[in-house]
């Protein structure tokens, strides 16, 4: 066992920076557990706790990965409910995969936990609030063994306000119909980082910093946040994807998009800031896949339409009609060969060969690497399956 030696009297001078907080990261390593979407953490500390619940999460299926400062969740493998006694006894936070487990599976059988000796620290008021939430629980043999056919949303005034208790309630409490009322919440600000994290893979917490938390259940967590960008620029664009049924949020620099409907649009291109030209070609392709007709008409430049032979290539009904493209919605796209022809165009065939069944090899892509940097790099952090090749 190591030991310290410490040399004094001393003074300190200079300028430290601080690590991550392991608080705020073990409960949020557990809500990875809630997506099947890569998941993606920079700068996760390195402590003996954050290893062995990332050791935990491999366990269960998690598939990990790292690169420099990056480490990416994958917990569509998930495959296991079961998180075993030889990990757990060495961290009380392991309890934290309670919540999202009977979430995501609806059943979880979980050690009780080890951890520091500072008192008993029962985990009676988390077990409690998901019975009242409909889950039936055994203790058994040193496990605690949850299950429920459908976790309800109810009203649930904690005892006292336990910082973990209110974490692991609030991640079972993301996919439950209706809403869920957690009264007496912790104010801890870990409680705020994970409701944050929640709502940034598209959850809907409410009453955040307040004792008073809300969870609005949803059906999936699906949505992309794009960060470093200033959302004013794309203010009229951000606005037609509102008025078509897009659910968008914005902040200084972030646009938060969730998975929506979105319905037909008829728009004009025109100087800033109207609908900018450049932006033309990538809604033509999205409007392949929305209800209804669209009518987008080009004010800016002649013959911009060039990408629209390429999209009719993949099966999109698109009819040109002077400076107008006339586009059929839901369309049923499919790989075929197709090749870019200008910088926009390019952008606009990878929008629709995500949508499309089946490969597409898209030609031609000097055109993208003209105007945008690492975009194959980019998609992928977001789950797409793009390579290049030579």
């Amino acid at each position: 066992m190591d030991k310290l030696l410490v040399h004094g009297p001393c003074k300190l001078n200079g300028t430290v920076k601080i690590s991550r907080a392991k608080n705020a990261y073990l409960p949020i390593l557990a809500a990875v557990l809630l997506s099947d979407k890569k998941i993606h953490l920079k700068n996760i500390p390195d402590l003996q706790d954050i290893k062995t619940m990332i050791k935990l999460l491999e366990m269960l299926g998690v598939t990990v990965t790292r690169a420099g400062n990056i480490t990416t969740f994958d917990a569509s493998t998930l495959n296991s409910h079961e998180a075993t006694y030889d990990l757990v006894k060495t961290m009380r936070a392991s309890i934290f995969v309670l919540g999202p487990l009977l979430a995501r599976l609806g059943k979880a059988k979980v050690s009780l936990p080890g951890g520091c000796a500072i008192g008993t620290r029962p985990i009676d008021i988390h077990l409690t609030n998901l019975e009242k939430m409909g889950c039936e629980i055994h203790l058994t043999g040193g496990y605690v063994e949850a299950s429920v056919s459908k976790l309800k949303a109810t009203h649930l005034p904690l005892s006292f306000p336990s910082v973990g208790a209110t974490e692991n309630l609030m991640m079972a409490a993301v996919f439950v119909e209706g809403t869920t009322v957690i009264d007496n919440a912790a104010l801890e600000p870990e409680i705020d980082d994970l409701a944050n994290f929640i709502n940034a893979m598209g959850g809907k917490v409410t009453g955040i910093g307040t004792r008073k938390l809300e969870v609005t259940g949803v059906k999936e967590l699906s949505d992309v946040r794009i960060e470093d960008v200033n959302p004013s620029h794309l203010e009229f664009v951000i606005e037609l994807l509102k008025e078509m049924g897009g659910k968008i949020s914005v902040g200084d620099n972030f646009i938060h998009v969730e998975k929506s409907v979105l319905k037909s649009c008829h728009v004009d291109t025109a100087p800033f800031p109207g609908f900018p030209t450049d932006a033309q070609a990538q809604m033509i392709a999205l409007c392949t896949q929305v209800k209804g007709s669209s009518v987008i008409t080009e004010h800016i430049f002649e013959n911009r339409f060039m990408h629209v032979p390429e999209l009719v290539r993949l099966g999109a009904n698109i009819v040109l009609k002077g400076k107008s493209a006339i586009i059929e919605g839901e369309q049923k796209l499919n790989g075929a060969p197709i090749m870019c022809t200008d910088l926009r165009a390019s952008a606009a065939l990878i929008i629709a060969a995500l949508c499309a069944t089946g490969t597409t090899e898209i030609q031609r892509i000097y055109h993208l690497d003209r105007g945008y940097e690492k975009l194959v790099d980019k998609l992928a952090t977001l789950g797409a399956k793009v390579e290049r090749v030579k």
